[in-house]
C-alpha cells in the first residue's frame, strides 16, 4: 500500500498508545464491566470507530453474558453535535444494563445526543465506556464511567480512529499532525503500513492512564 509521502518538513506520527498498553486497558475495563454487571450487560458500539475496541473488549469478557448491538450515526451540521441515526438498535434494551462504547469521547455533544436516544428505550442503567477520553475539549459535562486513557488536545489515528477511512486497522494509536492529514489523508500510509514503514517515535507526554 502506498500513499502520498510526507515531506521532510512534516513531523512524523508518534506512537501515543502502543499495542501492549491498549491490551492492558481492554483487560482492565473488561474486569470492571464484569464486576459491575454480574447479571450481564448490553454493549452498544458506535460505528465505525468503536468496532475494533468493542470486538477486543467483548472477547476479554468471559464470565458474564454479553449482548452486542450497534448504532450508526452521521453528522449533518458541522461542529453542532447534532446527528442522524443511520442504524438504530435491534436489541430491546428496556430494563437492561447498557453500556455505550466509544473509541473517543471529545466535546460530548454527539455522545449526549446518543445517550438521550438510548434512554428513550428505558434501560435499567446506562453508562459510557471509551478507550480514549479528551476532556480538555469537553463542551457538555458528561460522566464517562469506564475510561482507558485520558489524552490531551492531540489528533489521533489508528485502532479504529481514521481520516477518510484510512488507518482504522493500524493496531496502535498514533499522534499525528492534524493539518497534514486533513490536507492529504493518505500522507501517513507509507509510514504506518508495510515492511518499509519507518520506526515511530515513542509515546509523547500527552496522555494519562
Amino acid at each position: 500500500m502506498t500513499g502520498t509521502a510526507q515531506t521532510t518538513e512534516e513531523p512524523p506520527p508518534a506512537i501515543l498508545v502502543d499495542e501492549l498498553t491498549i491490551s492492558a486497558h481492554v483487560e482492565r475495563i473488561a474486569g470492571q464491566l464484569t464486576r459491575d454487571h454480574p447479571d450481564g450487560v448490553v454493549l452498544i458500539g458506535v460505528l465505525k470507530g468503536a468496532l475494533i475496541f468493542l470486538a477486543d473488549l467483548v472477547r476479554a469478557i468471559t464470565d458474564i453474558d454479553v449482548t452486542v448491538d450497534f448504532l450508526a450515526i452521521s453528522r449533518y451540521a458541522p461542529d453542532s453535535g447534532r446527528v442522524q441515526i443511520l442504524k438504530d438498535l435491534d436489541v430491546d434494551v428496556e430494563g437492561r444494563e447498557v453500556v455505550l462504547v466509544e473509541d473517543l469521547v471529545d466535546t460530548g455533544l454527539t455522545l449526549a445526543y446518543l445517550l438521550s436516544h438510548v434512554r428513550q428505550r428505558a434501560p435499567r442503567s446506562l453508562d459510557v465506556c471509551t478507550l480514549l477520553d479528551r476532556p480538555v475539549r469537553r463542551i457538555v459535562p458528561l460522566t464517562v464511567r469506564y475510561v482507558g486513557v485520558e489524552i490531551g488536545d492531540v489528533f489521533v489515528l489508528g485502532y479504529g480512529l481514521h481520516q477518510a477511512d484510512l488507518y482504522r486497522n493500524v493496531p496502535f494509536i498514533v499522534e499525528a499532525d492534524r493539518r497534514v492529514v486533513l490536507d492529504r489523508p493518505a500522507a501517513y500510509v507509507d509510514a504506518l503500513y508495510g515492511a518499509g514503514a519507518a520506526p515511530l517515535r515513542p509515546n509523547p507526554p500527552s496522555l494519562r492512564s
